[in-house]
């Protein structure tokens, strides 16, 4: 009884289906008799019932900045995806400013902003502004859209830098040291268009940081673009600049411009298809290693002349 269980449960029946078959036919019942009585129940093995299922994975299109809504990218092994991903931290002056061209705070600016990284997998995002926007808006400094920021602190997401006013004027903490400060700690990519030059004089373990991991961006019709290469033409592309564990790309072989009339030999350095891969040795290599092949012939010689 036991055996025909494990034998069953291999092929990947339900363990409960095949005790329902083995008590209805008995012990002495035979495997074929079994498999005919689990497929009259309508019982199918479980990596059947995986292939039929669609496949919820999507394809996404090759340098694409966008993310379908709700998916998360998967790490190796299927893992969750904030394991791999760095974390994101938000100039929000910096971005709403500039949702607002420079004129309003627009707080759907920073909303776009949040919601793009977080469909994309990042768990760990924080927007820093300052404590005095979240007063009523004067004409001199107006918001647009305020109760977001209500919304996105509810979340813990927004982070208000202190400020407080002595003898009717507004002491303001700098909300750009808070910005770089946690970027540096966390590891993490900061969010802004400021270069923040004033920092990178100041310490120079953040002029470091701020050029390596500051990731400009643009709104496009109300949507937030971030470049695909963030650091220039031959740096990391935004997927590996995002990840913690970059996916290093595999190297491009240039296949030669003279084809099969090439008359480098191995000292061409492009691509020849008819030809096996392998490694492009110079010619002071090559040399030496013609020196060496007689040499080697010399001493076999001498070893089988003596005694």
């Amino acid at each position: 009884h036991q055996s025909k269980l494990d034998f069953f449960c291999k092929l990947g029946y339900g363990k409960q289906d095949v005790c329902k078959v083995l008590e209805n036919l008995g012990q002495g019942a035979l495997e074929d008799d079994i498999l005919k009585e689990l497929i009259r129940m309508g019982s199918k093995p479980q990596a059947l019932e995986s292939r039929v299922q669609p496949s919820s994975l999507k394809l996404l299109a090759r340098g694409s900045c966008s993310a379908s809504p709700g998916s998360k990218w998967l790490g190796e092994n299927g893992s969750d995806s904030s394991n791999y991903l760095r974390p994101i931290v938000i100039d929000g002056s910096n971005v709403a400013m500039s949702h607002g061209n420079k004129e309003v705070f627009s707080c759907w600016g920073i909303q776009l902003a949040v919601d793009w990284f977080r469909e994309r997998g990042h768990t760990y995002i924080k927007v820093f502004v300052p404590l005095w926007r979240k007063k009523p808006p004067r004409q001199d400094s107006p918001i647009a859209d305020q109760h977001i920021l209500e919304e996105l602190e509810k979340q813990s997401i927004l982070v208000y830098t202190p400020s407080r006013k002595v003898k009717g004027k507004r002491v303001v903490c700098y909300d750009d040291r808070y910005i770089v400060k946690v970027a540096y700690e966390k590891d993490g990519v900061i969010v802004s268009n400021d270069h923040y030059r004033d920092l990178q004089n100041e310490n120079p373990e953040w002029k470091w940081f701020i050029e390596q991991r500051l990731l400009m961006y643009s709104f496009v019709s109300n949507k937030f673009m971030p470049p695909d290469d963030p650091l220039g033409r031959h740096g990391p592309t935004l997927n590996n600049f995002l990840s913690k564990k970059p996916v290093l790309p595999e190297p491009k072989w240039q296949p030669c411009p003279y084809g099969k009339k090439c008359t480098y030999g191995n000292k061409c350095k492009f691509y020849h298809p008819e030809k096996p891969r392998q490694a492009q040795l110079s010619v002071a290599d090559e040399l030496r290693g013609k020196l060496k092949a007689p040499l080697s012939l010399v001493k076999e010689e001498k070893c089988n002349h003596s005694p």
